[in-house]
C-alpha cells in the first residue's frame, strides 16, 4: 500500500518511534553509569537480561553489583555515544542496536601511580525487546576495539574552585530542580 502526499505512513512512524525509544534507553544507560545512578541503569534492562561487559558476564542483578563494586575506583567517567544503528524487526517487538562508544575513566592518583585517564573504544551490541510497552535491553555484548591510558598532566587551563564540575551523584547539575537558582548561587560568590 502506498501513501499519498500528505498521508501518514503509520508503519514508518512506528519504526521511527521504536528507534527513538531505544536511543533514549542508550542515553539513559550512559547517564546512569556516569552519575552512578544504578536504579536508572536497571531501568535500561529487562529483569532477565544478560550482559557481557568483558570483566563481567551474567545477569543484570550481578552487573549492577559489579558496577557498584568497581565504579568507585574512578574519580569520574564519561560515556560518549557516536554512531548508533538500530534495526527493529518487522514485527517491531525486537531490535538489534549497535552503538559506537568512547568511554573515559579518570583513575585517581594513589601511592604507586599518578592520576591517569583510561580510554576505551568499544561498541555496545544490544538485542532490545519490547515488553509491556517498554523497550529495554535483553542482551548486551561489549565489542572492544581499543584502549589506552594517558597520564593526567597539568595543562594551560585548569578549573577554578567556583566552577561547576560534573559529579558522580544525584548532586550533579542535571538533577537540579532549578538551574536558574544554581546560576544565581554562582553569581553571588
Amino acid at each position: 500500500m502506498t501513501t499519498l502526499p500528505g498521508e501518514i505512513d503509520f508503519g514508518v512512524l512506528a519504526h521511527n518511534l521504536a528507534e527513538a525509544e531505544i536511543r533514549r534507553v542508550l542515553y539513559r544507560y550512559c547517564r546512569g553509569i556516569d552519575r552512578r545512578d544504578m536504579a536508572l541503569v536497571r531501568t535500561c534492562y529487562h529483569p532477565d537480561a544478560r550482559d557481557d561487559h568483558g570483566d563481567y558476564v551474567g545477569g543484570v542483578d550481578g552487573f549492577i553489583e559489579h558496577c557498584e563494586r568497581t565504579l568507585p575506583r574512578f574519580e569520574r567517567t564519561m560515556h560518549f555515544l557516536g554512531n548508533v544503528l538500530i534495526e527493529p524487526t518487522p514485527s517491531l517487538d525486537r531490535a538489534r542496536s549497535e552503538a559506537y562508544l568512547v568511554a573515559m575513566h579518570r583513575l585517581r592518583a594513589n601511592a604507586r601511580k599518578p592520576a591517569r585517564d583510561f580510554w576505551v573504544g568499544l561498541r555496545y551490541v544490544d538485542d532490545f525487546a519490547l515488553r509491556g510497552g517498554e523497550w529495554r535491553i535483553a542482551n548486551r555484548v561489549c565489542a572492544f576495539e581499543w584502549s589506552r591510558i594517558d597520564l593526567v598532566q597539568d595543562g594551560p587551563f585548569s578549573f577554578g574552585p567556583g566552577d561547576t564540575m560534573g559529579l558522580c551523584s544525584a548532586d550533579d547539575a542535571v538533577f537540579a530542580k532549578d538551574l536558574g537558582a544554581l546560576i544565581d548561587a554562582r553569581q553571588m560568590k
